[in-house]
């Protein structure tokens, strides 16, 4: 990882020294001595990572040359607070005016120099006593390879499954037949054979789904609570279950279950104690046919939870020919899974027959090599790299992790092995992995590229890799959160060990998980501290913890979302701006945070701030508009929130603004609307209008020249049927180039003047939910000028009185591949079962 530590640093120190003003004139010497010291050693570094599993003297080089990029990126950014001297440093008459700047100034280049001398002799021993000559020939820092991703986002579906259809069959065949009792069926098998991967197409599947009345899904897995287990049962049943004890939960249970046909599948079960399976069974209902499904690696296990022999299905190994399948589907993605270079084609079936028929293997050699470039070279290097992994190694999933590792660029390590801090089988949302990449500087940015974008594009990388599995897609295919393999959390777990990126204990690492009730024990090394809890779940954190999550001077990024504090939050919150070089914080969820502290004018740095959810705070303090270096700033479903603070326009750098509420005219300190022109790099925007007098007659344009702008969300909720409101709407024309249009309680009965695909012309996704549209305006519908709409995805929910024909709806939209419609009544014409209620899905491959 020292590779990735050395390339964060570089990146920083790059921006540092193109900044006049920021880096102080004496010290720049020293700092491109080091930079020159390391761009020496980066090719050698890349293959660091695999001599020193190996080689411990290089293990031991590698981490001291870690801790001192460490301890030179905190000298770095001591330098950034402190204002550029213009050289009035040297002259004495400086020095009697400001004493305090001397012990900074004299400790800061001693230290620097101290630094040069051990990475100079680390150099002289890596080519003295390791026989590694290190070529003088700088490797350039943007290198393609290195810092530009193959893909920009997701290339295969990450929903196919290959050669486990006849596995899924069975089980859903004996789900058909069951009848008395409940039908316990077992899944068994090595790790990485599919396990998973069967329970849930049977659980997806469209007949099982129209079979039982509700259906359960629990990851178990080796650390669990049996009171965990019963909530987690609640949650999947729609209740959150909080302050129950266990007798009450299992009541609850068998309530909710009660006379209804149910399946629940109890995924990745380890433990030979069944005890607490065996209390849960007694309190489900019998009968109906009702069935569970036993994922698990061992068949004692099974057995002990009641899977008779008759029951208990071992998948096999995938074919030669279904693994050479599943491996093109993924490798060859860009053309369809078809091998399109037959010099590929032999190495490639090399490489495959090295998985020995393990789905887990052949995906993550495949996500490899996906990545790489079609040349039979760099597959060949690839191959012989696995087989020396499998030499060391002959587990062929953990040879193949340790080998998409390895082959990682050196900035996608950082963000792997950030997947480290969460515990098993939580879901992880990709915005939190975005926004703690960007804030501790893990995602290069090039030519003033959006930084969200970027931060997307890495976590395509991870994705393409199969390093993370999705678990949630938006309507129109976005992934929105993922999850970790627990083989994958294996691997990730020892790299970060290995590295002092994270400890379970917490102790002499750089970062650190909230999970549940924790203990902070002493670590001013820290550069994150992140709420990591599982879905449903909360952080309870005693004051004693709290107090040292801000002693920690150095830290980047703090996330300390959905917990409980049993001190006051302000108290907390007070001490925020000693950790001035804080650059992602995120309190979304914390109760009651009512307003932030005045020390929050100190973060300077800060890059992203996420307030959602607090329902009680009633202000933003006026010192956030100074924070010229924001990206990001979500104040969504902050109900008690009236306005932003006046100024919010000067954020030059802000491209996610979410939950924008625009200031009345009577509200003489807050922003309005109207200032939202000047923020020209807005990507995404969501705004909360309630009255007509938010948007002022001369503010109704303020959108159509924000030429960035791709995701525009409005919502009108609460706004009482406001028909001035709906006047101002029909003006608020959005950009052309706008690609998704999210309308949420939309006051008006005919949609917005706008809303054509003359105004609109490469909108590719159309959300309209709740409110009192009844139909759509006739531009929508391109009549007079005969266009039509490049819309790809449509969604439509509760929408009680809206009226239209399907057939126009394809007549005006022939590029459309998904609908989704629920509680629309009236839409009786449209292909979808049910539209008045729960609705459904319509896809362009149904279409007959």
């Amino acid at each position: 990882m020292v590779d990735a530590v050395v390339t964060v640093f570089l990146e920083k120190l790059l921006g540092a020294l193109s900044e006049e003003s920021r880096i102080f004139s004496q010290f720049r010497g020293q700092f491109e001595t080091l930079q020159s010291e390391l761009q020496l050693m980066q090719s050698f570094l890349k293959d660091a990572e695999r001599l020193k599993r190996k080689n411990e003297t290089v293990r031991s080089i590698m981490a001291t040359l870690r801790e001192l990029i460490y301890e030179a990126e905190d000298i770095l950014a001591d330098c950034q607070l402190h204002p550029r001297d213009d050289g009035l440093l040297s002259s004495g008459w400086f020095m009697c005016i400001y004493p305090s700047k001397i012990p900074f100034h004299y400790r800061t280049g001693k230290s620097l120099a101290e630094i040069n001398r051990k990475i100079g002799n680390i150099k002289q021993n890596i080519t003295s006593y390791l026989g590694v000559p290190l070529l003088n020939q700088v490797e350039p820092l943007d290198a393609q390879n290195d810092l530009l991703p193959r893909w920009s986002g997701p290339v295969y579906d990450h929903t196919q499954v290959v050669g486990l259809e006849g596995d899924a069959s069975k089980i859903k065949q004996w789900l058909f037949e069951a009848d008395k009792g409940i039908l316990a069926i077992g899944v068994v098998g090595m790790g990485g054979l599919g396990k998973t991967t069967i329970a849930q197409k049977v659980f997806n599947d469209r007949k099982i789904e129209e079979r039982f009345e509700r259906r359960i899904w629990v990851s178990v897995s080796q650390k669990f609570d049996e009171e965990q287990i019963m909530r987690s049962i609640l949650r999947n049943l729609g209740d959150a279950s909080v302050g129950d004890d266990k007798g009450e939960l299992l009541k609850k249970i068998n309530e909710y279950l009660l006379g209804k046909r149910y399946l629940i599948v109890m995924d990745d079960v380890w433990s030979l104690d069944v005890t607490w399976w065996l209390r849960i069974y007694e309190a489900l209902p019998k009968g109906n046919g009702s069935s569970v499904i036993i994922t698990t690696r061992i068949e004692k296990v099974a057995q002990k939870m009641g899977v008779k022999e008759a029951r208990s299905h071992w998948p096999k190994c995938l074919s030669k020919d279904d693994s050479w399948l599943l491996f093109r589907k993924i490798a060859f993605a860009e053309n369809g899974g078809e091998c399109m270079y037959p010099e590929l084609e032999n190495v490639g079936k090399e490489i495959v027959e090295k998985c020995k028929g393990l789905p887990l293997a052949i995906k993550a050699v495949g996500g490899i090599m996906l990545c790489k470039p079609s040349r039979y070279h760099e597959w060949r290097r690839i191959a012989d790299h696995f087989r020396d992994e499998l030499a060391e190694n002959d587990n062929s999933v953990m040879a193949s992790l340790q080998l998409s590792y390895d082959e990682l660029p050196s900035y996608l390590k950082s963000c792997f092995l950030c997947l480290s801090l969460y515990p098993e089988d939580c879901i992880i949302a990709k915005d939190q992995l975005v926004h703690w990449w960007l804030g501790e500087g893990f995602i290069p940015l090039r030519s003033g590229r959006s930084a969200i974008a970027a931060g997307e594009d890495c976590f395509s990388g991870l994705t393409n890799r199969c390093l993370l599995e999705v678990v949630n897609k938006t309507y129109h295919g976005t992934i929105s959160t993922c999850k970790i393999h627990d083989m994958v959390r294996d691997v990730v777990i020892k790299m970060a060990e290995d590295d002092a990126f994270f400890r379970p204990d917490g102790r002499n690492c750089r970062h650190l998980g909230i999970t549940g009730s924790m203990l902070q024990k002493d670590n001013h090394k820290l550069r994150a501290l992140l709420s990591t809890t599982k879905t449903g779940e909360v952080n309870k954190i005693g004051s004693h913890t709290a107090k040292k999550f801000c002693e920690s001077r150095y830290l980047r990024a703090m996330d300390i979302s959905r917990s409980i504090f049993s001190m006051p939050l302000s108290s907390l919150l007070n001490q925020i701006g000693f950790l001035q070089h804080l650059t992602y914080l995120n309190l979304s969820n914390t109760h009651p945070l009512v307003q932030l502290p005045p020390s929050l004018d100190k973060l300077n740095n800060l890059q992203i701030l996420d307030v959602s959810y607090c329902q009680n705070l009633k202000t933003l303090p006026p010192c956030i508009v100074t924070f010229k270096k924001l990206r990001v700033l979500d104040i969504s479903n902050c109900g008690s929130l009236k306005y932003l603070p006046k100024g919010l326009g000067r954020l030059s750098n802000l491209e996610v603004l979410s939950g924008f509420k625009p200031a009345k005219s009577s509200q003489l300190e807050g922003c309005r609307i109207g200032e939202i022109r000047n923020l020209i790099r807005l990507r995404t925007l969501g705004l909360q209008l309630t009255c007509s007098d938010e948007i002022g007659d001369t503010e109704v344009n303020v959108l159509i020249n924000l030429q960035e702008l791709q995701h525009l969300s409005i919502s009108c909720f609460d706004s009482h049927h406001n028909d001035d409101l709906v006047t101002k709407l029909d003006k608020l024309f959005p950009p052309q180039q706008l690609h998704e249009l999210s309308l949420k309680f939309y006051p008006g009965k005919i949609s917005p003047v706008w809303l054509n695909p003359i105004s609109l012309p490469i909108l590719r996704y159309l959300s309209i939910s709740s409110g009192n549209l009844e139909k759509m305006n006739e531009r929508f519908w391109g009549l007079n000028d005969n266009a039509v709409w490049k819309i790809e995805g449509l969604m439509l929910e509760s929408l009680s009185d809206f009226h239209e024909e399907w057939a126009r709806v394809g007549q005006v939209m022939p590029a459309l591949r998904v609908v989704i419609v629920s509680w629309c009544p009236e839409l009786v014409s449209f292909p979808i079962e049910d539209v008045g209620f729960k609705g459904g899905v319509w896809k362009e491959e149904t279409k007959t």
